[in-house]
């Protein structure tokens, strides 16, 4: 799917309307060709009424400041002591690349604005070493940044923060996204940087947990160094509610785009622990699931399944769960042969619609089809057939696209469903 595909993004749009997204970009992403690019992204973000607030680091322009001055550096990106001729030198270099971001942004005729929207405080001392001009971050001013979002502007965040008598302190730009993205409740972290996402010993890491990135973390050597400061910020964003950190290639043509709007993304994506909430169904399951799935039967939503049938087919069943109480279903039917699935069974509480539940299910059995290496997942409605196809990506199929088996149960039943037909991308 091509994010500039606008029938194919309007299964996020609802989700992310109103919500806001941290970017943090990288130094060296700013200096690179696709930057006006990647600007331009930030303005298709902002039509859909999606609120972003732009946080920078300085790392590359700053290096090369100090190559070009011959100054030492105390520190590269914040983690480490600053001492003030690199505080002065990063400070130098974070306002042009401010001045840039405007700039860039003015072009789209977005409105924006460079906001010191960060109480800090000095690091201190650390295992014996005085981190000087360094700083962490106390406070986030969530008043100013929600004015000048509620007025259309887009926050421009550098990576320093001020003391209550105005002396500055540098911070490091990916953990200031991430106590930003907390005082706002984004719903994403997007870090856009010049590599491709995170690796585990050379190999591209796709997605994870926030509880097996953390595990990933614990062992020495894992994540390569380079990573290190993305990494123990994304699992830190999870930990703290942020549901969804990204990290992608600036390099990449519509990589933001592609990243938000598309299923497979460019880059890594890790979440925080809510498919948790998601488990296989067990035997004592089924009384619940005849519940669940009892009124839509009743309907002739559902084709009707009796105990018998589910306790058969039960390890094609999930249950998401809130506080350990299963408040929805669905099911993964099988087509090994095929390269194909089946969803079916859907259904969530009346007490729990329209919390983005059944979306959530969706995407765990398209991640199951995936995973199996199907090449397409289906599903079969009579009545929630339009929901599917906007809020899913489902296209209308024919009975051609029925694995035989399930094309003669179909022909069988007399129903007349809507087939609805998905194809899907495994990657690699």
């Amino acid at each position: 799917m091509r994010p500039n595909d606008l029938r194919g993004i309007l299964q996020y749009i609802p989700q992310f309307r109103d919500r806001t997204f941290v970017i943090c970009l990288d130094g060296g992403v700013v200096t690179d060709d696709n930057f006006a690019n990647l600007l331009l992204d930030v303005a298709v973000l902002r039509s859909l009424n999606i609120n972003v607030i732009l946080v920078h680091g300085d790392v590359e322009q700053t290096k090369a400041l100090a190559v070009e001055r011959r100054l030492p550096l105390s520190d590269l990106d914040g983690n480490g002591p600053t001492d003030s001729e690199t505080l002065l030198l990063s400070l130098t270099s974070s306002n042009r690349i401010t001045h840039e971001i405007l700039e860039g942004l003015a072009v789209s005729d977005l409105r924006a604005a460079c906001a010191n929207a960060i109480v800090a405080h000095p690091k201190g001392i650390i295992d014996g070493i005085d981190h000087l001009w360094t700083g962490k971050v106390e406070r986030i001013d969530v008043d100013m940044l929600r004015m000048f979002l509620n007025n259309g502007i887009v926050p421009i965040i550098p990576p320093s923060g001020f003391d209550g008598e105005g002396k500055t302190f540098r911070l490091n730009a990916d953990s200031v996204a991430v106590s930003i993205a907390e005082a706002m409740k984004a719903c994403k972290i997007i870090y856009i940087s010049v590599q491709d996402g995170l690796t585990q010993n050379g190999k591209f890491i796709r997605q994870s947990s926030s509880t097996k990135l953390d595990a990933l973390l614990s062992n020495k050597g894992d994540i390569p160094e380079e990573h290190q400061s993305k990494a123990r910020c994304a699992a830190q964003a999870c930990r703290l509610g942020i549901p969804r950190v990204h990290i992608i290639n600036g390099h990449v043509d519509e990589g933001l785009l592609a990243e938000v709007f598309s299923n497979e993304g460019i880059g890594t994506l890790i979440y925080a622990n809510e498919y948790q909430q998601i488990r296989p169904a067990r035997k004592r399951d089924v009384r619940i699931i005849l519940q669940l799935t009892k009124e839509s039967m009743q309907n002739d939503e559902l084709i009707r399944r009796n105990r018998s049938y589910i306790e058969s087919n039960l390890p094609d069943y999930y249950l998401f769960e809130i506080d350990k109480n299963p408040v929805a279903c669905v099911a993964l039917r099988r087509f090994t042969k095929e390269k194909s699935g089946e969803l079916t069974n859907l259904l969530v509480s009346p007490a729990h619609e329209n919390q983005g539940i059944g979306r959530k299910l969706i995407q765990f059995i398209e991640n199951k089809a995936r995973e199996a290496k199907f090449e397409k997942l289906i599903t079969l409605s009579t009545q929630a057939f339009a929901y599917f196809q906007t809020k899913a990506g489902f296209s209308e199929g024919t009975a051609e696209d029925l694995p035989p088996a399930r094309r003669e149960e179909y022909e069988r039943n007399g129903r007349n469903s809507k087939i609805l037909v998905k194809k899907l991308q495994t990657g690699s």
